[in-house]
C-alpha cells in the first residue's frame, strides 16, 4: 500500500484503506472515497490533486490525499 499522493497523473488505483479521525474518514466517504472504489488521478497542481471518483472530480490537498491508501 502507498498514499494516493504517490500515484501519477492518469493512473487509476483502488482505495485499500483510509486513515485519520472518524470525522475525516466520514467526510471523505461523503465525497465518494470509500474502500474498494477505483479512483483516477486527473492532475497534480502544486502538491494538490484532482481526483476522478465515480462520476465526479474532486480536488484534495496533499494532507487529505496522504490519508487515502491505494
Amino acid at each position: 500500500m502507498m498514499p494516493l499522493t504517490m500515484a501519477r497523473a492518469g493512473e487509476t488505483a483502488t482505495i485499500r484503506k483510509i486513515t485519520g479521525k472518524d470525522e475525516v474518514r466520514q467526510h471523505l466517504a461523503e465525497l465518494g472515497f470509500v474502500v474498494d472504489t477505483d479512483v483516477t488521478v486527473v492532475a497534480e497542481l502544486g502538491g494538490n490533486l484532482i481526483i476522478q471518483v465515480k462520476d465526479s472530480r474532486v480536488a484534495l490537498d496533499r494532507t487529505m490525499a496522504n490519508r487515502i491508501m491505494i
